[in-house]
């Protein structure tokens, strides 16, 4: 096939490779995203307006317990083959970033090194989370 062929050229001889993922690389190992319905005690709140400083400091029992639950998910989820293909291209040699719409850790478990989180992430809350 020569669009792979035409890939892989362009990847061996590019100084510095940068990945964009999304929810989807992360909904394979089973983590839902915010398109997905959700059940259960979070199924009547519009988890959009969650994960804000104005929803925090009108209830932050709720929004603690919301990512405390996000947090459960992700920590029984493994990163999947997609995952792992990015984190081996740095260990093949490649200079890679990831730069991710995730705010899993599934890239880092992985064993990608250079991830930039785009909203944060689950493991370093955002200063009015700490406030």
């Amino acid at each position: 096939m020569p669009e792979f062929g035409s890939a892989a050229k362009a990847l061996s001889q590019a100084p510095e490779i940068v990945i964009f993922t999304g929810a989807g690389i992360s909904a394979e190992s089973g983590i839902p995203t915010y398109n997905d319905p959700l059940t259960g005690t979070w199924a009547s709140y519009d988890l959009r307006n969650m994960e804000t400083a104005k929803a925090f400091r009108e209830n932050p029992p709720l929004v603690w317990g919301w990512y405390l639950w996000r947090r459960q998910q992700v920590s029984k989820a493994a990163p999947n083959d997609a995952h792992l293909a990015v984190s081996r291209l740095a260990k093949s040699g490649y200079n890679v970033s990831v730069i991710t719409q995730n705010i899993d850790d599934l890239h880092e478990r992985a064993g990608s090194v250079d991830v930039l989180h785009l909203h944060g992430s689950l493991h370093r809350p955002a200063a009015w989370l700490t406030e």
